[in-house]
Formats: structure tokens, sequence, C-alpha cells
């Protein structure tokens, strides 16, 4: 029940856990404390690196000791925490017995739907994009190419339709998706689309730059995904994403492994810790989140874990992230089932909803030109026109004078020659 380890178990069946059981409770210094501060604080004091120490930091403040007198009311907290994780379970199994009527309400879906007309203002004062464009980042080989798949494939109702993004099924052999790739879902629909990225690498300073740009400049369906100097070595016809229009990202879903995550809460490799602090720090960047709403996260291959572990993989996640896990952050296994469907589901119109609540306010300047009267344009139009009238007959006034007084003739010099 602990999830001592993190092998399938021998049954995953949702039914056999309830609300009621104890669960271990690994707080969050308990991620082996002495080695991730040890290594910490090597990076740290070699001053190489900011984050390492703000890190540090950070992780020194997760979660009050045992001997603190705020632990029992941090314990309780917590418990409660978990059961409303597992609680979720059961409210999408009640739930999927309304797929179709959830799933349709994606289906019908275009920019704008649900925006939430707050302070007087029209979804006519907003740029409403044409197609939503939901990034997904994550480390490498968290499982986002098969998020893709699986979302196609529910909403297209074919669970053994092609595969549209290729998958990497063994990470460490490349650096996986390469090319920034785009799926319209579904297929033909113009509402929203998917945008598939390479993942994020040990450098936290390289992922920071990578997202940051896609954040101020946009995606671009084929871009690739790599530095300047090993673009130039592709191929004319691999140079068509150039002549794609950059998409704005309205909203960002963050994909993590819950494998990964699990073997950070009870591995003691300094890789795992690693890839821990770097989901924290490209997470909390400013430049992915949206005004005060942090990306939603998908966790992935759950169906390896047991129902308690997902559970409390959720639950650490959402703690470190800052995010409430029961609501922000998604479990989603690879399972074919109404659950995991309605899951995703669910997921995506978090996604919508947040993309249409931030969606960016019209450029001021259009915005005057549209408020003023069209009878208050031709005025001006009017008096520049005037102007410019005036400006042309003084222009022509003045080039006429000095040729009459070119063939100004002297009369009284004729007579007197005559």
């Amino acid at each position: 029940m602990g999830g001592e380890t993190i092998i399938p178990p021998t049954s995953t069946s949702e039914e056999e856990y309830s609300v009621d059981q104890d669960f271990p409770l690994p707080s969050l210094s308990s991620l082996n404390p002495t080695l991730l501060r040890d290594y910490l604080r090597m990076k740290a004091e070699d001053g190489k690196n900011e984050s390492d120490r703000l890190f540090l930091e950070e992780f020194d403040k997760m979660g009050p000791q045992s001997s603190s007198p705020d632990f029992e009311a941090y314990h309780k907290r917590r418990q409660k925490v978990y059961k409303e994780v597992l609680q979720s379970y059961d409210q999408l199994r009640v739930r999927s017995k309304s797929l179709n009527e959830a799933k349709y309400k994606v289906l019908s879906y275009f920019p704008g739907t649900w925006f939430d007309n707050v302070g007087g203002k029209k979804l006519s004062d907003y740029d409403v994009p044409k197609t939503t464009s939901l990034l997904l980042i994550g480390p490498k080989g968290c499982g986002k190419s098969s998020l893709v798949n699986k979302i196609s494939r529910v909403f297209e109702d074919d669970n053994f339709a092609p595969e549209r993004a290729q998958i990497s099924y063994n990470p460490s052999v490349g650096d996986g998706t390469y090319y920034l790739q785009g799926y319209m879902i579904p297929r033909g629909s113009a509402s929203f689309c998917l945008y598939d990225s390479r993942g994020l690498a040990d450098g936290t300073s390289e992922n920071i730059n990578m997202v940051q740009y896609w954040m101020n400049n946009g995606v671009r369906h084929g871009e690739p995904v790599i530095s300047l100097r090993r673009r130039m070595k592709f191929k004319p016809r691999e140079l068509g994403w150039k002549f794609c229009r950059p998409q704005m990202v309205n909203f960002v879903i963050f994909v993590v492994d819950a494998v990964s995550v699990l073997k950070s809460i009870e591995g003691d490799g300094v890789e795992d810790l690693l890839c821990l602090q770097m989901i924290s720090e490209v997470f909390k960047h400013p430049c992915i989140s949206f005004k005060d709403d942090k990306p939603v996260v998908a966790i992935t291959h759950g169906d390896l874990l047991s129902i308690a572990d997902r559970v409390r993989a959720r639950v650490y996640l959402g703690e470190l992230l800052g995010i409430p896990p029961a609501k922000q952050i998604f479990d989603i296994p690879e399972n074919h089932d109404p659950v995991t469907e309605l899951t995703i589901v669910d997921m995506l119109r978090y996604s919508l909803e947040h993309a249409d609540r931030n969606l960016p306010y019209k450029n001021w300047v259009m915005e005057n030109v549209r408020k003023v009267p069209l009878f208050s344009w031709l005025c001006v139009l009017a008096m520049l026109l005037g102007i410019a009238s005036g400006m042309a007959c003084m222009r022509y006034l003045h080039m006429r004078h000095p040729r009459e007084s070119e063939l100004n003739i002297v009369w009284h010099t004729i007579r007197h020659i005559w």
C-alpha cells in the first residue's frame, strides 16, 4: 500500500482503496535531504549558479520538522490533501458516465467560448486568436508525444488510429523531438492546436531561454528546436517552417513522468534530484505563467504504479510546484478507459478556459482609433487636405515668381535704344 517499489502492481483497481486509508506522508524534506543539501551547497558555494542557492533555500523551507510545534497541523493538512486527491478518482468514475457530454463541450469550443466578462470588458476588446495554441513542455522522455496521440484518439473515437506524433521509445539514444509540431484537435478543426516540443535538457538556463523564446515570439509548426549552428546543416526542403505564421502561445501544459517523481521521492541518485530541481525552476519561471495562472500539469505513466503511489506523486508535485493537486494536476496513464478519457477532457477544458481568461488586450492605439467617431475622422481628413492644398499653392507661387522676374522687360531701356 505504501508504494515502496515502482514495479507494476499485481492489481491497480482503484476500488481496492478507500479514502479512509492511512497513507504514508513523505515530507518534502524526506527526499534524501542530506544528499540533496550537500550537493546543492557544493554547487552554491562555487557561485556559478544562483538558482542552486535559491532552490536550496526553498528546499530547506519545505515542511516543518517533526520537532516543530506546527508539525501536527501540517500532518493533518497533508492528510486532507491526500484524501481529496483520492476522492477525485472516485468522482471521475461517477462522472465518466457523462463522458460524451463533457467531450461535446470541448468539441464545440472555439476561441473565446469561455471568456469571462469581468470589469465591464467585452470579448471584442481582446485579441482573440483564430486558433488557441497549447504548448506541451516537460523533461525528455516524460511522454509528451504519447499524450498528443492519446488526446487525438480520444476526440476521434478511435483507440487504434495511427500515431500522429513520433514517439521516442528509447530516449537515451537521442534527444527525442527535434521540431516543433502542431496538431489540430480534432483533425481538420481550427479551434485549438497542441504543439509538441523538445524535451527539457539538464541545463536550466538553456531550458528557460528556449521556452522564453517561444512565449515571446510564438511557435511555428516544423521549426527546428536546435542551435543555429546545426540549423545551417538542414536541407532546403526542411526550412518550410519559415513560411508558417508564428502562433502566440495561449496556455502551457507541463508534462511530468509519475515514475520519475516517485524515484525522486524514494531514490538516492543525484540525477533524480537534479531532474526535480529542473522541473521546479522551469515551472515556476514567470515566462510560462499567464498573470497568476500557472500551467496545468499532466502526469504520465501512472499505469506502472499503484493508485497509492499515483496519489503520492500528485500530492508531492502539488506541494513542490505550489498548485492544488486535485484540481490542477491530472493523472493520465496509458489506459484506454472512460476515466482516463474524461481526465484528458477535463485537462483540456481547464487549459482552454484559462486561455480564454487570459486573452491579451487589443493594442491601445487601435482601440482608440476604433472609438473615434467617423465624423471626427472626416473633419480631420478635410483639415489635412486643406493644409496640403495650401502648401501646394504656396509652392506654385514661389516657383512662378522667379520666372516672371526673369521675363520682366525694361521698356524704358528699349525706348532709349531706339
